[in-house]
């Protein structure tokens, strides 16, 4: 019975180190060092192998190692094994530091700064307190509550959307398609932290656009498939939206040349908002295993149905 690491082979190696601490009667081992086949219970990866059901015959678990799982080919693993999303705290922390960062940033108009600085010259932006600037997060599960708790150290006006119902206090909650508009009226800063499914994929478009307040601003620390390119850089171009911090793209890299490169009102950085912390990710993943030992329910477990 042993755990496989398919990964980050740097981050893999301190993932061995804490499992022969806080487990050693458990074999740990680094892709492609298998070993036997057979004796892989419980599987740690970005992306598995394709050909995982032959491959481990004995496979009891699957984890992701990141927060999302729109990586995997869900119906390549079996349906009987569990597929578990990395809920371990250092994602959510990282990630509260970034959607904190964005927030503000877009807030006190540093984008325009920057653009100013490289033209040496400076023109005045009257500041907006933080109490009329209404901030929105799309997605209020482990990473978009995590946020918005933050977020209201700053009293900015705080909204939520979610598919189904949440209540969080001190935040207005929507739920649903119907209640979409609704709150893209109010998001002068809309963050997206939503799962990449079908039905959210390109859900960052025109119409979106257009349903926001005008001259708002976009941060998108979902995935880049959410985004509708063309439609973004219209809504830029027209004044629309006001400027964007993405930390995601497709592809990832970008080619060279692309637009969103040099955009003076777009900010990128490379897919690292947050990360999986291999200390509190091992405890994470340790815990999982005994609760299904246990015959327990799994944190983090993924719902096929929905895709997260």
């Amino acid at each position: 019975m042993s755990v496989l690491y398919k990964a980050n082979m740097v981050r893999g190696a301190e993932w061995a180190t804490f499992f022969a601490e806080r487990a050693p009667e458990l074999p740990f081992r680094l892709w492609p060092d298998i070993g036997d086949p057979s004796e892989i219970r419980y599987l740690v990866a970005w992306v598995p192998p394709d050909d995982i059901a032959t491959m481990f015959p004995n496979l009891e678990l699957v984890f992701s190692v990141g927060a999302g799982v729109d990586q995997f080919d869900a119906t390549k693993v079996p349906t009987h094994i569990p597929l578990v999303r990395m809920l371990e705290p250092g994602i959510a922390e990282t990630m509260v530091e970034y959607v904190t960062m964005s927030v503000l940033a877009l807030h006190r108009d540093l984008l325009h700064f920057i653009a100013q600085q490289k033209e040496q010259v400076w023109r005045e932006i009257r500041i907006t307190p933080a109490k009329r600037r209404r901030v929105g997060v799309m997605g209020l599960g482990q990473l978009g509550q995590a946020a918005l708790e933050r977020l209201k150290a700053f009293e900015f006006p705080l909204l939520g959307w979610n598919r189904s119902p949440r209540e969080i206090k001190g935040v207005t909650c929507y739920a649903g398609a119907d209640a979409l508009p609704e709150f893209l009226a109010q998001a002068d800063i809309l963050v997206c932290l939503l799962p990449l499914t079908d039905e959210t994929r390109g859900i960052l478009n025109a119409d979106l656009f257009a349903r926001l307040p005008r001259g708002a601003s976009l941060v998108n620390v979902g995935r880049g498939p959410h985004l509708v390119e063309a439609d973004f850089l219209a809504a830029l171009d027209s004044g629309a939206l006001s400027g964007a911090i993405l930390d995601v793209t497709d592809p990832e890299p970008l080619p060279a040349g692309h637009p969103f490169w040099g955009h003076p009102r777009i900010l990128l950085t490379p897919h690292n908002a947050s990360m999986t912390t291999p200390d509190t990710a091992v405890d994470y993943v340790l815990d999982v295993i005994a609760r299904h030992r246990r015959g327990e329910e799994l944190p983090g477990r993924v719902d096929r149905t929905r895709g997260y």
